[in-house]
């Protein structure tokens, strides 16, 4: 990571200025391919100075990092706040998946981004924090998923394939989604949670 300035006040506008860069990133890498877009390509772009990205970035790969990072962390921070809020097990479940959609909906570019470089995360020596980060996440759903499955009397309802269900189908909504569909995001999370445990009663 390059260093920037250590004065607070202007670290806090350094990394503002990061975060942005980040996030203009994902956009640029969303619609070309991470792979297929030089440094070059993507700071001209950007409407970046020659050079100026690694005012912020040490190597492409730390920027993509980052770009995944925004995308994994803030969610994980989110849920965590939430299941210390809510009890009951059924709502945690809507609540989170409501969290989630709005999360990947909000973070469109960084989820195709994602899933584009999905194969360097799993395996990439430096990706381990956002491994970990996302296994987090998905621990903390299966944890819900399995409050949930205590409460029902259902037979046949199985907890892993309900989390297989919701990651792939929440993941995906990145690919498909469009702000002036038919459905809000909102919607789309109820329609989620009912394929998997119903309607509310």
């Amino acid at each position: 990571m390059a260093s920037g300035p250590t004065r607070p006040r202007l670290r806090a506008r350094y990394e503002r200025r990061r975060d942005g860069v980040a996030r203009a990133a994902a956009a640029v890498f969303a619609q070309r391919g991470y792979d297929q877009t030089s440094v070059q390509e993507l700071t001209q772009a950007m409407g970046l100075a020659a050079g100026g990205l690694y005012h912020y970035f040490e190597s492409k790969e730390q920027l993509l990092i980052h770009i995944c990072d925004q995308l994994v962390e803030p969610l994980l921070v989110r849920a965590n706040e939430l299941l210390a809020r809510v009890e009951q097990p059924e709502q945690q479940l809507r609540e989170l998946v409501h969290l989630w959609v709005a999360h990947v909906v909000e973070h469109r570019d960084h989820m195709l981004v994602f899933d584009q470089e999905r194969h360097v995360v799993e395996r990439g020596i430096n990706w381990r924090r956002v491994r970990s980060s996302r296994k987090q996440f998905e621990r903390l759903l299966e944890q819900t998923l399995a409050r949930v499955e205590q409460t029902r009397a259902e037979p046949g309802w199985d907890r892993r394939v309900a989390l297989s269900a919701l990651l792939g189908m929440v993941n995906y909504t990145a690919q498909w989604y469009r702000a002036r569909g038919r459905l809000a995001p909102e919607q789309i999370a109820d329609g989620y949670v009912e394929l998997i445990i119903g309607q509310p009663g």
